[in-house]
């Protein structure tokens, strides 16, 4: 098909046998392990290149091709504008995060704005040819989407209102990631600021109404019955993040993944990075509130140091525990066995859907 808003001939979603997809986690979560598995499973995995040096990017992708031939993507941080207002807040913030370190001997960090080497992954990437990068924060520059699809490689872009949709589709992207507001982790959107707060659901239905590109469902999704809503809901994939979190292939921290199985409350907050982001209620997010400066990466890097040690010393109550909704759904189970389980789940629950319409004249009760 061709994108109308752009004109672009759209570059098809990889060819797989499952619509299952394992989202990218960066800072840890999301290892080659855990894509090869997916992968070889037939769903679609991601590698994070956020918090990544370019060096590291690549001996993942590297490590991941002497695993697996299946196709995969790689997820890329779209550099955020500075923003002097909320930078000029970090300081008397850092009084506060300073508190919260001295409770586990950790240092701050440098609050300073950076791209994460943007262009120099975009470059490697191009090299490299994944079969999709995507990515998140925002729509890149036109000629780092030319250069992508040079390469033959499928952009998919992250929304999270139908105004994002309509932009992301004029820029050429070839699939969106429609995250709703359930997601564990950042906001993907090109803003973070969302009065609607929309669920996955209603959000799928209002960008199916401005865009034909391929859908990319992500937020809540935990189980195969939640797979085949989204599908009948008019995605072509289903994308999850949490319920791979406990999978042995996962480099999640032990602390986080014994949390999960918590009937803890979630929280979308700043107080980790500045950007907002779902993640587990815990001390820190009581302390440090929901009034950080909006200031990513520098809360991100201020804060960094304190939630290393905080992994380190199993302590989960200063370290950033990004779940969704339904992260209590979460099962320690090989990352092959749960694509499987949720495809073959999906489908009981469809024709159980089918089966409850089809005894009704017309669909109707």
């Amino acid at each position: 098909m061709t994108n109308p808003a752009s004109g672009i001939p759209v570059i098809p979603l990889p060819a797989i046998a499952t619509p299952i997809v394992a989202a990218p986690m960066a800072g840890g979560p999301s290892t080659p392990g855990l894509v090869a598995a997916v992968g070889d499973a037939g769903g679609f995995g991601f590698l994070p290149a956020g918090y990544r040096s370019v060096e590291q990017v690549a001996d993942d992708v590297d490590d991941l091709l002497g695993r697996s031939a299946a196709p995969f993507g790689v997820n890329v941080f779209a550099p955020l504008p500075e923003r002097p207002e909320e930078a000029a807040r970090v300081p008397e913030y850092a009084e506060r995060v300073a508190r919260r370190a001295a409770l586990v001997d950790a240092p701050l960090g440098v609050p300073e704005h950076t791209d994460d080497d943007f262009a120099a992954k975009v470059q490697l990437l191009s090299r490299l040819r994944p079969a999709v990068v995507s990515f998140t924060f925002g729509i890149p520059h036109t000629e780092v989407m030319d250069r992508l699809h040079a390469a033959g490689i499928g952009i998919w872009l992250t929304v999270t209102s139908p105004e994002d949709a309509l932009a992301a589709t004029g820029a050429g992207a070839d699939a969106l990631v429609v995250q709703g507001w359930e997601a564990g982790a950042h906001r993907g959107g090109l803003s973070d600021e969302e009065p609607a707060q929309l669920g996955l659901l209603p959000l799928l239905a209002l960008v199916r109404r401005v865009t034909p590109l391929p859908l990319v469902a992500a937020g809540g999704i935990a189980d195969g019955a939640g797979v085949a809503a989204v599908l009948a809901a008019g995605a072509s994939l289903a994308s999850l993040g949490t319920a791979f979190l406990r999978t042995p292939e996962a480099g999640t921290a032990p602390v986080h993944a014994a949390a999960l199985t918590e009937p803890r409350p979630t929280t979308v907050t700043r107080a980790f990075t500045g950007r907002r982001a779902r993640a587990l209620v815990n001390a820190a997010t009581v302390a440090l509130g929901d009034d950080a400066p909006a200031a990513y990466p520098e809360v991100h890097l201020l804060t960094a140091p304190l939630r290393a040690a905080a992994r380190a010393a199993g302590d989960a109550e200063n370290l950033h525990l990004w779940a969704g909704q339904a992260h209590t759904l979460a099962e320690t189970v090989p990352a092959g066995e749960l694509v499987r389980r949720l495809a073959a789940d999906a489908r009981t629950a469809l024709a159980a859907a089918t089966a409850a319409l089809g005894g009704r004249p017309g669909g109707a009760g």
